[in-house]
């Protein structure tokens, strides 16, 4: 498994007004758009392209576009909704698809409610949205998920992510081509499975739930 925590100022910046507990929900779901688009120039890094011929107004000249199959974009609800704009923005010719996870905050267990994928995902680069690596759990569940169906290699992009996740999931996915994302690697996770510092429930500060 690898990891890439971006480091550039803006990404900085964006996460700081993220984590403020007074930002009001539309500032947080267009910065959380911004910051998606710039992790999603570190997400695609690898994505595959082939040669095209192409005509400009001076010469002909081989140039690069997308390879087929297209790479499909899921999103795990509800908060990874939030960061699909952000994505599609910089790749809008992929395929979405879209995975429905809730968590047990008991058992911090993760269960699928809902599920739309392509039915084969064979040869395809699928990444995978979800705002908060905390215990790995729904994220690891995701990325079986999309490899069960045929996909050859997963990049996940989070806002943040804890070190008992990273553990969880680099254990789990070994000998899998798999990708993590990260805006920042926080410090800890705390008793309830919340990343510290964290910013909170990022579903309930995206779509204003919470007071």
């Amino acid at each position: 498994m690898q990891v890439h925590v971006a480091d550039h100022p803006l990404i900085s910046h964006k996460l700081s007004v993220l984590r403020d507990e007074t930002t009001p929900s539309p500032v947080f779901r267009a910065l959380t758009s911004e910051l998606v688009t710039l992790l999603a120039y570190e997400a695609t890094r690898h994505i595959r392209v082939e040669d095209h011929q192409i005509t400009t107004p001076v010469t002909t000249t081989t140039g690069k576009k997308l390879a087929k199959p297209r790479p499909v974009v899921v999103p795990i609800l509800r908060a990874g909704l939030g960061m699909l704009e952000g994505m599609t923005q910089l790749l809008p010719s992929a395929e979405v698809g879209f995975l429905g996870m809730v968590r047990d905050e008991k058992t911090l267990q993760p269960s699928v409610y809902a599920e739309r994928l392509p039915e084969d995902l064979s040869d395809r680069q699928v990444f995978i949205l979800d705002p908060m690596l905390a215990t790995g759990g729904s994220l690891l569940q995701a990325i079986n998920y999309v490899f069960d169906k045929g996909a050859t290699e997963v990049t996940a992009v989070c806002l943040l992510g804890a070190p008992e996740g990273l553990a969880a999931l680099e254990e789990a996915t070994k000998g899998r081509n798999v990708t993590i994302v990260l805006g920042a690697l926080d410090e800890k996770l705390n008793e309830h499975g919340f990343i510290v510092p964290g910013l909170g429930d990022a579903g309930d500060r995206l779509y204003g739930t919470v007071g």
